[in-house]
Order: C-alpha cells, then sequence, then structure tokens
C-alpha cells in the first residue's frame, strides 16, 4: 500500500483511538450488527398523520453491505434517519431498532448522540447543504474528529489530513485548507466521508452517495467506500433509487414502495429472478449499453401515493400493469422461495409469465 492510500495503522496515534480499533467486530457473537424489526415511522402534522414506513425489518453483519431501493418518498430515506435518531420531533418511532444488541428506539439524545459518529455515521445526498461552506473542509473533518476523540487541536488537524489522504483527496494538505464551493462534486463528497469516518464507525449508511455525481466519479466513489469497508469491517448500508447500483455493490437488496417492503433477496437470487412488478419496473429503467442510441427511458407509469392517504389494498395497483380485483386486498411480504420475499399476488416468472 502506497503512503498515498494509508492503512488504518498509519491514521492511529492515540490510545484512545486504537482502543476503538480494537473493538471493532466485538458484538456478542450471533448478535447481528443492527438489527431492525416491525419499524413504523409516522409524521404527525395539522390533519392527519403519515405512515413513511410501515413495518421495515431487516438485519446487518459487520462487512457486507445491504442496499435499500426505491423511488422518492418511498421511506428509504426516513428509515435510516431513524436508525441515527435523526428524525425531527413531528415523528413517532415505533417497533425496535437493536445496534449490538442494544435497543436505540427511546434511548436518551445524549446516547444517542454519543453514538451518532462514533458507532453510527451516515453520508447525506448533498454534500453541498451538509458541508458549512464559511468553513474550511479540513477544519470541519478535525471537528468532526474532537467531537468523539480527546484529541489536541494540531493532534486532529494531523489525523484530518491523514483521513482526507485515506479518500484519496489530491493534496490533502492545501485542501485542508480550502472551503466548499472551491473544490469539485466529487471532492465535497469525499470530504464527507471522510467526515463519517472520522472514528471509525462500525456501521457507515450511505444516502444517495453519488446522485449527483458523474458516472465515472460516481464509480470512484462506490469503489472507495467498498475499499474503506474492508479496511475498517463496516456494515454498509446504501440508499439508492438505482437497481443498477445494488446490482454492483450490495449482498442483499431490499425494494420500498409506499413505506412498505415490497421484495427482498440476496442480490444475485434478486436480479436472477425478479418477482415484484415494482422491481422489474425500477430495473427497466437502468441505462443499458444494447440499447438503440437516442431512445427513451423507460419509466415507472405514474405517481407514488400520497401516504396521508393510501389506497386500499396493494399501494402500487394503481400503476401496476398487471392489477386485478384481487390486488385490492393488500398481498402479505412472504418469504416464498429461500430467502426471497415478495408481496405481490400476480409475480413475474422467469419466462415472462404470471405465477
Amino acid at each position: 500500500m502506497s503512503a498515498e492510500q494509508p492503512t488504518l495503522a498509519t491514521l492511529g496515534g492515540s490510545p484512545s483511538s486504537t482502543s476503538k480499533l480494537d473493538r471493532r467486530g466485538a458484538s456478542p457473537e450471533g448478535v447481528p450488527l443492527l438489527e431492525v424489526q416491525d419499524l413504523h415511522v409516522r409524521f404527525h402534522r395539522e390533519g392527519g398523520q403519515v405512515l413513511a414506513v410501515n413495518g421495515l425489518s431487516y438485519r446487518i453483519s459487520a462487512g457486507t453491505t445491504l442496499a435499500i431501493i426505491g423511488e422518492s418518498g418511498s421511506g428509504k430515506t426516513v428509515s435510516a434517519r431513524a436508525v441515527m435518531g435523526l428524525l425531527p420531533e413531528t415523528a413517532t418511532v415505533a417497533g425496535s431498532i437493536r445496534f449490538e444488541g442494544q435497543e436505540l428506539v427511546g434511548l436518551p439524545e445524549e446516547e444517542l448522540r454519543r453514538r451518532r459518529g462514533s458507532d453510527v455515521a451516515m453520508i447525506f445526498q448533498d454534500p453541498s447543504r451538509s458541508l458549512n461552506p464559511t468553513m474550511r473542509v479540513g477544519v470541519q473533518v478535525a471537528e468532526a474528529i474532537r467531537a468523539h476523540l480527546p484529541l489536541g487541536r494540531r493532534e486532529a488537524r494531523e489525523r484530518a489530513i491523514e483521513l482526507l489522504r485515506m479518500v484519496r483527496l489530491p493534496s490533502p494538505e492545501r485542501r485542508y485548507l480550502q472551503y466548499p464551493h472551491q473544490l469539485s462534486g466529487g471532492m465535497r463528497q469525499r470530504v464527507m466521508i471522510a467526515i463519517a469516518l472520522a472514528c471509525y464507525p462500525k456501521l457507515l449508511i450511505a444516502d444517495e452517495p453519488t446522485t449527483a455525481l458523474d458516472v465515472t466519479t460516481q464509480a470512484q466513489i462506490m469503489e472507495l467506500l467498498l475499499e474503506l469497508q474492508g479496511q475498517l469491517a463496516m456494515g454498509l448500508i446504501l440508499i439508492s433509487h438505482d437497481l443498477g447500483l445494488a446490482a454492483s455493490y450490495a449482498d442483499e437488496v431490499i425494494v420500498m414502495y409506499a413505506g412498505q417492503v415490497v421484495e427482498r433477496a440476496p442480490t444475485r437470487e434478486l436480479f436472477a429472478h425478479v418477482r415484484m412488478p415494482y422491481t422489474r419496473a425500477l430495473l427497466d429503467a437502468v441505462p443499458r449499453l444494447e440499447r438503440p442510441a437516442h431512445s427513451l427511458l423507460p419509466i415507472v407509469e405514474g405517481q407514488p401515493p400520497d401516504l396521508s392517504r393510501l389506497p386500499i389494498g396493494c399501494p402500487f395497483a394503481p400503476r401496476c400493469p398487471r392489477a386485478d380485483d384481487a390486488c385490492r386486498q393488500a398481498p402479505p411480504l412472504e418469504e416464498h422461495e429461500p430467502g426471497h420475499w415478495w408481496a405481490c399476488w400476480h409475480p413475474h416468472r422467469d419466462d415472462g409469465g404470471e405465477r
């Protein structure tokens, strides 16, 4: 490994940081890193409630990647913010969120704040909004370090520069002194990754980490995240609308629609045997090289439902070409094949017909 790509050993230096790394993977035997069970998130507003997440369950282990996929408003980002404890006061959370066996739902804010960044960190969608435009980027990284570790300013500055080097920001000493507007979109995203990794979290949540970037930079950022995941043995939750991204980088995929899980499976199984019509529509919208030049990409017809007035029955039925009278009753999410769950009365078969 070159000096431009430091290992974890080069980023330590203090007893507190060393002990932090020694704890990695130290969850009780058989206990997942994160386990979410029957999660419900409601937002209270004038005139009623919005059920943004409805019965979400999953678990993730150290070193693995879970992709949560869906259109805007599907509940994927709200579920991630629930894990972080970053929902507004208008939200009510029910169900269970356990990190290394400890329940997070109902945990005092002070304890949640201690875990944020230290054990669980999040990369937000738009770095231009997440970074303070009036502060040098290196200072923002150093502040994230000092928020959780007892380091002096000089120590924090040195560690921040090493983190900027770790995320492959060119000339990290010079970049440390620059402001967000002086960096490209890809560079700003690397700064956000450095901030998220400041205390070597055990779980990293990446919310649409490449949406605003060009294709080449997208690939670079994702490869960087996977490399860092391997070095740190992190669990990674990838939040995205892009099934193509999930196919390339995830171990397991959850597809959400209208706050509910409509299909989930290990990645290879899901893409080899797509069952849910909504998942198929998302997959068809992924750009492919074999499509004729200048041809229009298929889209998912219609609009997602209003979460304050969900339709009776299957929430996808108003947009589904397979919908019939049976869809007036909501299909349960069930494990129809080993490890493969879906909620649909008329799933796809591999031959394109109905099951």
